[in-house]
């Protein structure tokens, strides 16, 4: 036993030199020979990862990212591109999960667990000072997800122990076993297991319940200007659950986003544009077949879908704060999409069709394209990971993780071509090869939304 103890630990510690030998060797930046963007690796550290794509990621001044890696959590300053890590894990690799960045002071909301105790906590750190804080106690089970727009409250969910139906218990097995994620959701979604929608107030502790519900709630995320809204969307398997929804923080104004008008049609990976007015998703009329970056805005009721073709679908969209630029993140054949050429990292410039003298109304959709320029050759990119994109706050610069090199490491393209004639052109997907030569696979990851 202690012999096979000690080859396991010399297993890992070779992998950690080899990962961290990769990372030395491993160019800063390149210029993608496929499409003239210039590509930045903006982390150090192998197995490094960005936020969920629509997670509040960056500082309310633009200055500061923060990102994960295996040693904890780490803060990226996006003006020198240098890094610093603002809580070690100290061995234990979930010890602290971050929650978000507050949308008015910067610091970082993160979870952690009490070495003693295995209470968990939610504190925040600040990027600047590195003073950490802890604010409250979470009780046992509790899902945190999102912060609001005024670092106020934390809303989750949480299981109600002892209601669970029989379905849950049904032949095949766990929940936490399935062959692959569209089994995954869909047993998920039949479980029907009750469930508490609820935020907590980060100074006093008092926790409000919003909604209690035996469908599958999910993805939080608070208005980035509306401290007292809240999107959450059902989860499961698109075609089957009316998706988007928002919420007020006193459980008033419970309200679908987008009602279906067609079987087969599907709406999600909402996200919300800067500004706090229009909530932003991944729309199919139907599914797998037409495809759309929809939008509705929250204050005129106006609804619009920008339409893009099937190599130039993403599992995420995302859109630069100021709402003129959006950008995907590609998609292998085994998604929800089948692109054949769809492994990119695309930049997507909106524009309106909307002809002079059209017959009109409030509630048309206002219609329009996208025109997609590429940035990135995610050719050896796993899509079994979502590089999960994000504009940086002057949108210079779409930023993403990927794992084409072997180990996850967060990336960036700057957004404007680079002058011909630069001496570091070279093939993204080549370059990967050399540290990583097993080809991807394709995986199929959300072929079951």
């Amino acid at each position: 036993m202690f012999r096979s103890r000690i080859f396991r630990a010399a297993v890992i510690a070779a992998a950690c030199i080899g990962a961290h030998a990769l990372a030395d060797t491993l160019p800063s930046t390149w210029v993608d020979k496929d499409t003239g963007h210039r590509v930045w690796r903006l982390t150090p550290e192998p197995d490094s990862a960005s936020l969920y794509f629509n997670y509040t990621a960056v500082s309310p001044d633009g200055k500061w990212m923060v990102y994960n890696a295996p040693d904890g959590i780490h803060g990226l300053d996006l003006v020198t591109r240098k890094t610093r890590l603002l809580v070690a894990n100290h061995g234990d690799r979930m010890a602290t999960r971050t929650i978000a960045v507050g949308r008015k002071s910067n610091v970082v909301f993160f979870l952690s667990d009490d070495p003693g105790t295995h209470a968990t906590s939610v504190n925040q750190v600040d990027f600047d000072t590195g003073v950490v804080r802890k604010l409250v106690d979470v009780p046992a089970g509790y899902k945190i997800d999102s912060i609001n727009a005024d670092d106020t409250l934390a809303a989750g969910t949480y299981e109600i122990k002892g209601e669970a139906t029989a379905r849950q218990d049904a032949p095949g097995g766990p929940l936490n076993q399935p062959r692959n994620k569209g089994e995954m959701m869909e047993r998920r979604l039949a479980a029907r297991i009750p469930l508490v929608l609820f935020t907590i107030d980060l100074k006093s502790g008092k926790e409000t319940r919003l909604l209690r519900s035996t469908d599958w709630i999910n993805h939080l995320l608070f208005s980035p200007t509306d401290p007292g809204l809240l999107m959450y969307c059902h989860e499961g398997p698109w075609q089957k659950v009316d998706r988007i929804w928002t919420i007020r923080t006193d459980g008033s104004a419970n309200t679908l986003i987008h009602r279906r008008t067609m079987a087969m049609e599907i709406a999600g990976h909402e996200f919300w544009g800067q500004d706090g007015k229009t909530v932003w998703y991944d729309w199919q009329y139907p599914k797998g077949a037409a495809f759309y970056v929809a939008g509705y805005n929250l204050e005129t009721g106006r609804r619009t879908a920008y339409q893009l073709e099937r190599n130039d679908w993403s599992i995420h969209f995302n859109v630069s704060n100021d709402g003129t630029l959006f950008a995907g993140d590609g998609g292998d054949p085994g998604q929800v999409a089948h692109a054949p050429d769809g492994e990119w990292i695309v930049l997507l410039r909106p524009q309106s069709v909307l002809g002079p003298g059209a017959i009109n109304q409030k509630d048309f959709w206002q219609p329009g394209v996208f025109r997609p320029e590429r940035l990135v050759n995610m050719a050896h990119h796993n899509y079994h990971l979502e590089p999960n994109i994000r504009f940086t706050p002057d949108k210079k610069m779409v930023v993403f993780r990927t794992n084409m090199f072997g180990p996850t490491y967060v990336l960036g393209v700057e957004v404007d071509k680079t002058a011909a004639g630069a001496a570091d052109v070279m093939s993204t997907p080549d370059l990967a090869r050399r540290f990583n030569p097993v080809a991807p696979v394709s995986t199929g990851a959300v072929a079951a939304k």
